[in-house]
């Protein structure tokens, strides 16, 4: 199998939290699996990065491993690794899942390895970068759609930006399922706006340039009839993997991937 048809392997960030399964009520890593029929379907491989104690060494050993990464939703990034003093409404803090998905992050970013965030991944993503956060979105726009409760995915109608990554993928407009009280509010260094919902929050962002760096607010993984974006980042996920392989692109491109 050459190197432009070898199927990539993505890391999916999880949680790791107290669950039930059976007789059973312990303290576990999971995560939905729709975001692994995301990655499958779209041609990937999927494998689970759980929150676990880290280092720089840690965090490149595992992106060693994986040719792209998806940050994946979950509760409340903790409000002073921005800064703010916590909302009323805002979730008790999971520092050790925070550290654990900066630190990949950080050295996704160095190492120029695709990313995409999903919902709290781009907001990981934005405080990563420097940025902050609307802690409770009805205190900014009035009212309780983007998160309606009970596990309802309310819809949103996504604007793109003419040019962006995104646009390239969606088009000029997506409808997008979502389950969010928090959203990005000043934007983290190097990052740009690719999409707003009809609120003007910030639906996505990503980092301009060849490098596949994108992170939307919504929760593509729960309409998965729709594949391109998680197609997007595979795809760019193949190409970085053909890139390092032995004899694979450009001297150029091979000294990019081992940086």
């Amino acid at each position: 199998m050459s190197g432009s048809e070898r199927r990539p392997v993505i890391g999916l960030t999880t949680y790791l939290q107290q669950a039930k399964s059976g007789i059973w009520d312990v303290h576990a890593a999971f995560l939905s699996d729709r975001y692994i029929h995301g990655v499958n379907s779209s041609g990937g491989i999927a494998t689970l990065l759980p929150p676990q104690p880290v280092d720089d060494d840690i965090a490149g050993r595992i992106l060693d491993g994986i040719d792209g990464l998806v940050l994946t939703g979950g509760r409340d990034v903790d409000p002073a690794a921005y800064g703010h003093e916590p909302h009323p409404t805002t979730d008790d803090p999971d520092t050790q899942r925070d550290s654990w998905e900066f630190a990949l992050v950080a050295a996704a970013l160095r190492r120029r390895l695709p990313v995409l965030g999903i919902c709290r991944g781009a907001q990981v993503l934005n405080v990563a970068l420097g940025g902050t956060l609307h802690q409770h979105l009805p205190d900014i726009v009035g009212h309780t759609h983007h998160q309606q409760g009970n596990a309802v995915f309310g819809t949103s109608s996504i604007s793109t930006v003419a040019g962006s990554r995104l646009a390239g993928l969606l088009g000029e407009s997506a409808s997008a399922q979502c389950y969010h009280h928090q959203g990005i509010d000043r934007l983290g260094d190097g990052l740009t706006i690719s999409g707003l919902d009809e609120d003007g929050v910030i639906g996505a962002v990503e980092i301009p340039g060849e490098d596949f760096v994108l992170a939307v607010q919504w929760h593509p993984e729960e309409t998965l009839d729709d594949l391109r974006l998680f197609a997007g980042l595979v795809e760019a996920a193949r190409t970085y993997t053909h890139e390092r392989l032995p004899g694979g692109g450009s001297e150029a491109t091979r000294g990019r991937a081992r940086a």
